[in-house]
């Protein structure tokens, strides 16, 4: 699933199309997207997974899913769920959700809670965690309403770098912990940010997908936790369960 660094890169990429008009709409979503033909770009906006062109009296929602994917100005071989054209150029979507939403953006969203916004405010993350005590960090770090854009990959690597074991709940974080899970979140977004457009991002993970612990030489474990029950890799070695140590 694209985490929100992706989004971000999306959105970046699909910035040209600001104050251009739709010229012409389709694709295979059962969504009537006919009221967008003709209609000017307003932004083009992202919140955490969320892909957003906003129009003047809606807004086109995309999330690419777990297998979802856009190309600008070329096609895939096969049919795309939206395809909006414009003079400048085509934006196409594949294996997408996708949501017209009549609401102003402000309204539905809370900018605060994306980790790669402007806004975003850590006192709020950390307020919204202090009334989730019995959930576990892994859990934490994938719920949207306090880091919208926090991703599998994100998660497994933010835990490792503060030495946390997933299954530990938020409420037994020791203050410093749960501070350094707050902060890290958003910090290692922007790395992944950077490294996906270096296409280096693999090569930085020191846990997901691998099977030896970088710290310790010990073997990496992988466990599918939580409610989420996502794929989990952690070093039961370096990373400390604070709700059983």
């Amino acid at each position: 699933m694209p985490e929100g660094p992706s989004i971000v890169l999306l959105r970046e990429a699909a910035a040209r199309f600001k104050g251009r008009t739709v010229r012409s709409v389709s694709g295979n979503s059962r969504i009537d997207l006919a009221p967008l033909l003709g209609r000017r770009v307003k932004s083009v906006r992202s919140w955490g997974k969320h892909f957003l062109l906003e129009f003047s009296r809606c807004s086109l929602r995309i999330h690419l899913m777990l297998f979802g994917s856009w190309r600008i100005d070329e096609r895939k071989e096969m049919p795309p769920r939206v395809s909006l054209r414009f003079d400048n150029g085509e934006l196409n979507f594949y294996a997408c959700s996708v949501k017209m939403i009549a609401e102003p953006l402000g309204e539905v969203y809370d900018w605060r809670s994306d980790v790669m916004s402007d806004v975003w405010e850590p006192r709020l993350a950390r307020k919204k965690l202090k009334a989730m005590a019995q959930v576990l960090a892994c859990d934490a770090l994938l719920d949207q309403s306090v880091f919208a854009g926090v991703g599998n990959i994100i998660k497994n690597e933010v835990l490792f770098r503060i030495r946390v074991h997933p299954a530990t709940r938020v409420g037994d974080l020791p203050p410093a912990k749960l501070t350094a899970m707050i902060r890290e979140a958003r910090t290692y977004s922007f790395e992944f940010l950077a490294w996906k457009r270096a296409f280096t991002l693999k090569q930085h993970w020191q846990v997901h997908t691998r099977r030896t612990c970088p710290a310790c030489g010990g073997p990496i474990s992988k466990l599918h936790m939580g409610t989420t029950q996502r794929r989990t890799f952690f070093c039961p070695r370096c990373q400390v369960d604070y709700s059983h140590g």
